[in-house]
């Protein structure tokens, strides 16, 4: 179904700041689970910037590469006396070289940061989106569903490109580049609801019925001492 043309994996377990804000460990009772460090943000976007430094000139033609090396150099230059030119940083194009964009499910803030990191458009993202809504956040196998998303929406074609990224504990961000052999469109986990998505929200459609819940006073439905069974 896919060939492998190139993958990187980016570790940045030796730093101590990425190392600790996504970790497994004991509470102060003894109970296992599994700590997030208001670092995480930061350590995330570290890692996803290198990772991109070294997988760009893998998979994007010389050309996107020479342009974005030229637009750079005179940005910065430029720039130095700009304060509207600074927020205006140059992209790299990444669709010069990929089809689709596989993305890590790790909620709505992940996908809209790689969204806008990448320029991406609602298009590139459904299928994150959709794979969000429908299975939640399933961490690393959730890329799998959003693969199956778009074989079943019959997106893949032989010689398209996909590219995949992911993040993980260490911290890690790993992403490849995968290439489609064969036009793709069998049936997957999608087959019985795909014809439903994308939806026309993806508003939770429970939380203005039972969303009063979050913010009832806890006290409602504690039993005082005093009362008695009958």
């Amino acid at each position: 179904m896919f060939k492998l043309k190139c993958l990187v994996r980016t570790h940045h377990g030796a730093k101590n700041e990425s190392y600790n804000c996504c970790i497994q460990n004991e509470d102060g009772q003894g109970r296992v689970g599994f700590h997030l460090d208001k670092n995480l943000p930061k350590a995330a976007t570290r890692a996803f910037v290198d990772n991109l430094k070294e997988i760009a000139p893998k998979m994007l033609p010389i050309r996107e590469l020479v342009r974005f090396a030229i637009v750079s150099t005179a940005w910065r230059i430029l720039s130095h006396n700009s304060r509207k030119l600074r927020s205006c940083r140059p992209m790299i194009n990444f669709k010069t070289g990929v089809d689709h964009f596989c993305l890590h499910t790790g909620g709505k803030a992940v996908i809209d940061g790689i969204g806008t990191n990448l320029n991406l458009s609602e298009y590139d993202l459904e299928p994150a989106r959709m794979t969000l809504h429908r299975f939640g956040n399933t961490s690393a196998s959730s890329l799998w569903y959003v693969l199956g998303y778009m074989e079943a929406k019959k997106r893949l074609e032989k010689g398209d490109k996909v590219f995949m990224i992911s993040f993980g504990a260490g911290f890690k961000c790993n992403s490849c580049l995968w290439e489609v052999v064969r036009d793709l469109g069998d049936g997957n986990v999608w087959e019985d609801c795909i014809h439903n998505y994308p939806p026309k929200t993806l508003e939770n459609p429970f939380l203005e019925k039972f969303g009063w819940l979050q913010n009832e006073d806890p006290s409602t439905f504690y039993v005082p001492d005093d009362y008695v069974i009958p």
